[in-house]
């Protein structure tokens, strides 16, 4: 299914680390036939092509910066230009900051539209550290260690709490628990955003 400016669905998937959200960001783009649009995928393209924003983007990053709202906000604003963000699109990794919430509504009220929902998926630490634990040892991944974990699910909660309850005030948030199986997980997703007549 093709989607146009008018049946257009725009979303944006919220979870903490290890809780599934790039495998179901890939589902659901499938499913809504939209664009999942990663901001580190976009800094990665930017940086392969030379962009003006990607050589930029790189000398920050090289120096161990963090990429300021404002670069990341035009890199956002640049790749949901594209063609195929027009029908929508699913926004992993953005926003992280209260600014950035502001910088996309602006974007998005600037074109007369408004994110259709946030997916929020909610997981248990405990089963999470021992996830990623366990995958850390697969893949012998050193710095994986327990406290390593813990510190990102605590800078994720509080970085990405304030964010949540703004999109919680205008009514946005589906929560959805992340701890089935990945069909399990899709199919309730599917079904949250059902519920806010969102189809597929």
């Amino acid at each position: 299914m093709t989607r146009t400016p008018e049946n257009a669905v725009r979303l944006l998937i919220v979870g903490p680390p290890g809780a599934g959200k790039g495998t179901q960001a890939t589902g659901i783009a499938e499913r809504y036939g939209i664009p999942a649009i990663s901001t580190g995928d976009i800094f990665r393209k930017n940086i392969k092509e030379g962009t003006e924003l990607g050589k930029l983007a790189q000398e920050i990053t090289s120096r161990g910066d963090l990429v300021p709202d404002s670069l990341t906000n035009d890199l956002v604003r640049d790749r949901l230009a594209e063609d195929d963000a027009q029908g929508g699109f699913l926004l992993d990794g953005y926003p992280r900051t209260l600014a950035q919430v502001e910088a996309l509504t602006a974007l998005l009220g600037s074109q007369g539209v408004d994110l259709d929902a946030v997916i929020s998926l909610t997981v248990d630490e405990d089963v999470v550290v021992e996830r990623l634990l366990k995958r850390a040892e697969e893949q012998g991944r050193v710095d994986d260690n327990e406290e390593t974990i813990r510190h990102r699910q605590h800078v994720f909660r509080e970085e990405t709490e304030p964010l949540l309850a703004v999109y919680r005030e205008r009514g946005l948030v589906v929560e959805v628990d992340g701890m089935g199986s990945i069909d399990e997980v899709g199919e309730a997703i599917a079904a949250a955003l059902a519920a806010k007549g969102i189809q597929a």
